[in-house]
């Protein structure tokens, strides 16, 4: 039934990804900086700017669906750039290369149930070293992506030094998803919708092993990455956004100009004409910004 395949990805989508490659309209989202040097159109993305992408980004917000097609989907871009920024050249190798290629996808597991996540100093989940091996214990939620079958690799926020000050006790790690000890639990909700087949999951790590070479930049530089990783997460999203709010009016406009109320269509009446110039607007203004 259509009900079972809700966690599959969508048929329309997959057809359309090797047409954008063909197209070279693949990976747009990766400025030339993001791997700490000038990329090529031959490295990892066309290498493109923030302002030559925001146009494009606003196009393909349209359709909420429709960055994927062309790999330029969340969670992936923003976690594409943290491991292409902070990466080792093993990590490029194993995760980043398969996830430009689009031959996986990604999950990213900082946000936790029991503590205010939205400062990332909160986090408690707990990464400790064992020898060669880090052992990851903590709980994750709205983890972006995890619903996903494709999903193979984790970036992981906890804390590795509750001593140190409090912007170094944290660092992000690298968990390949079929680790023993992780453990997708349930979608969560967003008014009643889970989001199928993406998803915001929340996920249980229970004495999770991984290699201590699979830590980014080093322990410690968990916060710093955050803050280099939300940049370019946050403003890829009001790119898009920028594209709905269009379309939205745009949808508005076409309701106005057919919708007859009192022998006027409601384009004719004036609290609908500022409404329309007032999301004008604010449309125009959050494109400058």
């Amino acid at each position: 039934t259509a009900a079972g395949r809700r966690w599959t990805p969508l048929e329309v989508i997959e057809k359309l990804k090797p047409k954008a490659r063909e197209a070279g309209l693949w990976n747009l989202f990766l400025p030339s900086s993001a791997d700490g040097h000038t990329n090529t159109s031959g490295d990892y993305g066309i290498g493109l700017s923030n302002q030559e992408y925001a146009p494009l980004a606003e196009i393909m917000g349209r359709v909420p669906w429709s960055s994927e097609v062309f790999n330029c989907s969340a969670p992936d871009t923003g976690n594409m750039e943290t491991i292409a920024r902070y990466g080792s050249a093993e990590h490029k190798k194993r995760w980043l290369e398969p996830l430009l290629r689009g031959e996986m996808r990604s999950g990213f597991a900082m946000t936790e149930p029991a503590v205010a996540s939205s400062d990332a100093t909160n986090i408690e989940a707990d990464i400790r070293r064992e020898g060669d091996e880090y052992v990851i214990n903590g709980r994750k939620w709205w983890t972006s992506g995890a619903g996903d079958p494709r999903c193979a690799i984790y970036i992981f926020m906890g804390k590795t030094d509750r001593n140190a000050p409090r912007h170094s006790q944290q660092s992000m790690v690298l968990v390949p998803a079929d680790t023993p000890g992780v453990k997708v639990v349930r979608p969560l909700l967003v008014f009643g919708y889970d989001d199928a087949p993406h998803g915001h999951m929340e996920v249980d790590f229970t004495n999770v092993r991984v290699p201590v070479t699979n830590v980014l930049l080093g322990e410690g530089r968990g916060f710093e990455i955050a803050q280099g990783r939300l940049g370019p997460g946050r403003i890829h999203h009001c790119m898009r956004l920028i594209g709905l709010a269009e379309r939205s009016l745009q949808l508005m406009c076409q309701r106005a100009t057919q919708r007859t109320a009192f022998g006027r269509t409601i384009a004719q009446q004036g609290v609908t004409q500022e409404r329309i110039a007032e999301s004008r607007c604010m449309i125009d203004q959050a494109r400058l910004l």
